[in-house]
Parts: C-alpha cells; sequence; structure tokens
C-alpha cells in the first residue's frame, strides 16, 4: 500500500486543469505535475454546466466573478428541450434548484391536477409554476435574489454557467493551479511502462525524461492512453440505450445579441438526433448530436446546416463519440477522469459534471493518503454508481419519446431500454425502476433531480385522473372528495390549489419586472474585464 505524494496528471484541457486545481486546492502538500502535449488540441465542446459545478467551485473558493470575464462566459438558469415529445410539440423547460411546494396541496401533484382539469394548459407551464427562476427565463432577465424577490431560489446553487472550456482550463492554469504551485511540463507521451503489481511503472516522454508516481491521473479525453490503451480496462458501450455517437460542431455570431443571449441552453431534436444552442457572450456555440447509423455524416452536416439557417460560411467541426464507460475508471495507480473515464452524450451537460463530481469522490478517497484496494473498489463502485444513474437519466429523455417521423425516432421509441426494467430487479436511485414505480405504484415523482421535469414535458404524468378519482377511497368523507365523474366538483375541490399556482406564477413575474436583463448584467461583467486590459 503506497502513499499519493506524488500524482500526475497525464493531459490537460477542462478535465486536466480541474484536475490539477481541484488536487492542489486540497493537497498543497502534495506534489502536482500537469504533462500535456503541446500538439494535441482539447475536445471544446463542454460549453455548457448543471449546477452542482457550484459546490466544486465552492471547494476551491472559486467566484463567478473570478471566472467569468476571461472564459465568455454567462449565466444559465435553465435547459429547453423543444420538440422532443413529437415533431413540433414546442418547448419545455427543467430548471435548476428544486421546485417550490409551499402551500401545495398534494407537492407536485397540484398541477396535474391543474393540467387534467384544464386540458389546454401547455407543459411548458410547469416549470413556470413550480420554479420561481423561470419568470427570470421567460423574461430574459437575471437578478441575484439578494433582496428575497423569488422565494427559495438561491442564485449561487441554482445558476450554472455557459462558458468556452477551453478558455476555463486556460483560466484554470494561470490564475489558479500554476500560481498555487502545480508544475507543468510540456511534452508529448512516447511509451508507457507497465507492472504487474503497480500498474504504470513510468511513462516515457518525447524530451527523453522517464516519469514516475504514486498515483496517475488519466485525462487524455476519448484517447484514454493510461486506462484503455495502456491497462486494457475493459469498456462497456452505453450504445443499446443512447443511440447518438455523433456531432457537428459550430460557432454562430450573434446577429441580435440582445434577443439571442438568453440564460439557458436549448436543446432542439431534428430528424436524426438533436441539436444544442449554448449562448456565449461572444457568439452561440451550437452542434449537432446525431447517429451516423441512421445518417451519413455529410447528410447530417446538410440538415444541420438546414436547421440554423444563418446564411453566412462557419467552420464546422466533425467529433466521433464513444458512449460508454471503463468497468472500472481507477485500476492499481491510474485514475481516469473526464472523457476517458467514460461518456454518456452531451444531453444534460454532463461532460464537465462527471468531471468535477469524479474529482470530488477522489478528494475524499485521497483523504486517507494511503489508498488501499478496499479505497478504489468504494471509488469505482461510487462513480460507476453516479455514471449509470445519468446514463439511465439521459436515456429517459428519448425512451419517452412518441416521434415516429423518421427511421431514427422509430427506431429510438422501439427501443428496449433496460432488462433491469422489465426484470423489475433492483436499480439505482433516479433509474429506470425508480421512474415507474413513481408513476405506477406511488403516482408521484420524486421532486430531487429533473425525472419530474423531463417527464411532465414528454407527457409521461405520474397520475391521472382515473387515479385521482380512486385515490382515499376510504376516507372520501372525512376528506369531503368528489365522487365519480362529477368534474365540476372536482375542479371546485382543486378550485384554491390551480388559484394558488396561477397567482404564484404572475407574483413571481411581477416581481422581477424592473430586474436587469441578461445582456445588461453580462455586458457589465465583460466591460470590466475590458476595462482592466486596457489600464
Amino acid at each position: 500500500m503506497n502513499p499519493t505524494n506524488d500524482i500526475k496528471i497525464i493531459g490537460g484541457g477542462s478535465a486536466g486543469w480541474m484536475a490539477a486545481a481541484t488536487l492542489v486546492s486540497q493537497f498543497p502538500n502534495k506534489e502536482i505535475t500537469l504533462i500535456e502535449s503541446p500538439n494535441i488540441s482539447t475536445v471544446g465542446v463542454g460549453e455548457s454546466t448543471i449546477g452542482q459545478i457550484n459546490n466544486w467551485l465552492a471547494l476551491l473558493g472559486i467566484q463567478d466573478a473570478d471566472f467569468m470575464p476571461h472564459c465568455d462566459a454567462s449565466y444559465k438558469l435553465s435547459i429547453g428541450f423543444e420538440n422532443f415529445y413529437r415533431k413540433d410539440s414546442g418547448q419545455f423547460h427543467y430548471p435548476f434548484g428544486r421546485p417550490y411546494t409551499e402551500n401545495n396541496k398534494s407537492e407536485l401533484n397540484d398541477w396535474y391536477f391543474k393540467k387534467f382539469l384544464h386540458p389546454d394548459t401547455p407543459v411548458s407551464d410547469y416549470a413556470e409554476c413550480l420554479f420561481p427562476q423561470m419568470a427570470l427565463v421567460t423574461q430574459n432577465k437575471v437578478h441575484k435574489n439578494l433582496d428575497g424577490r423569488l422565494p427559495d431560489f438561491n442564485f449561487h446553487q441554482d445558476v450554472a454557467y455557459h462558458f468556452d472550456a477551453t478558455k476555463f482550463a486556460l483560466w484554470l492554469r494561470d490564475h489558479y493551479c500554476l500560481p498555487k504551485g502545480v508544475r507543468h511540463v510540456l511534452a508529448e507521451v512516447k511509451d508507457v511502462k507497465l507492472n504487474d503489481d503497480v500498474g504504470v511503472e513510468y511513462v516515457t516522454l518525447d524530451n527523453g525524461g522517464k516519469v514516475t508516481a504514486d498515483l496517475f491521473l488519466d485525462c487524455t479525453g476519448f484517447k484514454a492512453l493510461l486506462i484503455d490503451k495502456a491497462l486494457k480496462e475493459p469498456f462497456e458501450s452505453f450504445e443499446d440505450v443512447l443511440p447518438n455517437n455523433s456531432a457537428w460542431a459550430t460557432a454562430i455570431p450573434y446577429r441580435d445579441k440582445e434577443k439571442e443571449l438568453v440564460g439557458y441552453t436549448n436543446c432542439t431534436a431534428i430528424d436524426n438526433g438533436w441539436v444544442w444552442n449554448i449562448p456565449l457572450w461572444s457568439r452561440i456555440g451550437s452542434g449537432y448530436v446525431y447517429s451516423d447509423k441512421h445518417v451519413s455524416d455529410d447528410d447530417a452536416l446538410l440538415e444541420f446546416k438546414k436547421h440554423i439557417d444563418h446564411g453566412e460560411e462557419l467552420d464546422y467541426r466533425n467529433i466521433k463519440m464513444r458512449t460508454g464507460t471503463h468497468r472500472r475508471t481507477w485500476v492499481k495507480n491510474v485514475c481516469a477522469i473526464g472523457l476517458s473515464s467514460g461518456f454518456i452524450e452531451p444531453l444534460e451537460s454532463n461532460g464537465l459534471y462527471t468531471a468535477h463530481e469524479f474529482l470530488l469522490r477522489l478528494v475524499r478517497t485521497l483523504q486517507r493518503d494511503h489508498v488501499s484496494q478496499w479505497d478504489r473498489d468504494v471509488y469505482n463502485s461510487a462513480t460507476k454508481t453516479l455514471l449509470t444513474e445519468f446514463k439511465e437519466f439521459v436515456a429517459m429523455h428519448f425512451a419517452l419519446s412518441h416521434r415516429d417521423d423518421t427511421e431514427y425516432w422509430r427506431d429510438v421509441m422501439n427501443r428496449q431500454y433496460s432488462d433491469n426494467l422489465v426484470d423489475m430487479q433492483p436499480s439505482f436511485v433516479h433509474g429506470y425502476v425508480s421512474a415507474v414505480f413513481g408513476k405506477m405504484r406511488d403516482y408521484r415523482f420524486d421532486s430531487d433531480g429533473g425525472l419530474h421535469c423531463i417527464a411532465t414535458g414528454m407527457n409521461w404524468f405520474p397520475t391521472d385522473f382515473p387515479t385521482i378519482q380512486s385515490l382515499n377511497y376510504n376516507s372520501r368523507e372525512k376528506c369531503q372528495l368528489p365522487l365519480g365523474n362529477d368534474v365540476a366538483s372536482w375542479e371546485m375541490y382543486w378550485k384554491s390549489a390551480i388559484d394558488n399556482l396561477n397567482n404564484r406564477k404572475q407574483d413571481w413575474k411581477d416581481s422581477v419586472k424592473d430586474a436587469p436583463s441578461l445582456f445588461d448584467v453580462l455586458r457589465g461583467i465583460h466591460m470590466n474585464k475590458q476595462i482592466e486590459e486596457q489600464t
């Protein structure tokens, strides 16, 4: 059992520099070295984050004002999904944070009762009635809520970021890691020498050096130089439930920045996959995620160009993705972080999410200093569970679709998504079985996580009118619940709850009408940087 005083990170990019920043912040007495090739560019499409990144930033003592001006960053309050349920079915949102259910009669179910009694209610109304920050999203504003205008909305927990991942990595390098003592070596790995006992005995560099370490972090992206190429750790594919394996990416200039710069990532389903739209300060990052088993790369590019309909010539980059994970992501003295450990697909902005969540678990493991096989096994169990839960959550976006307008979507709709689901075997907390139990047994979804938002947007409700009519049959007299199909009586019974939703939604809108626009807030942030550079 060896100590972990000497840690070498192989690979830069966002995963490598996030790893270096995390380790140097928590273990300032360890020797942290990052080795990266000067000839390999990073993937650079992970430009959207989710709310959990705030926990990681807090651990490192980083505030949004520290990095945002340097990374072309903007604020992100939600994720919008368009036409996932059916072609031309419209948009719904998954905002960050927990839904607000104070004074509700039946938690999240109040809205479902509203929907069943008023069928014309759009599914987009769900988030607007339960998440205060949707008042900001719908009016394209931002507010740090220091005066409590929006109840239970915590700006520093419930807001994430869009940023240029490459610039973010460079900021971490120059403003955080190097000043704190991380060693930086520009060299290319030429060979990896293995040892049956420890794993990687040493790494040979193109400058002639031989590098040893107590622990190597593999941050080499999809190449997975150490965990895959050297150690040959088996890879478990997710392609059975995740259809996409390719992407075209581009940068789109703004035409009308004040209008197009919105506080959310938008995801639009099209013929053979979906298109992301990520508004940074200076440009829009966009990409088409698709299955090359259903459309050729060339035809996918034509579909993408038709969708964005921009007019001027843009630069496009094709990316091949391997969805899945290694059976173990920590093998002997090698731990994989970022794309080298595994990847789901870009939906729900999980690329950087898995990086900082794996790093938080790595820190917890390294607190013991010496690492045993038990410690590695516990880490591998925790990270695999996290990745599998997220895989199942992302797969639900496809499983719940009723699109049948192309062969791609017919394939998506007719897949069997989990043997666990069919056999009702134990699954993960937020996985398929949990979703089925919530709908078919408990008639309600857990308010943690985003399942309830995605399921509602896809018209997969946990309850329905017959269930409402049959619930609490033996206690109707006590609760004075209506009987049978008397819709007017049901409407009267739920009127106060529905009025509460509607009034609250309007109050939230009114409370932020005079809040500054997202554009004005970001202009102030980025203008401050320009002033600093000029002086």
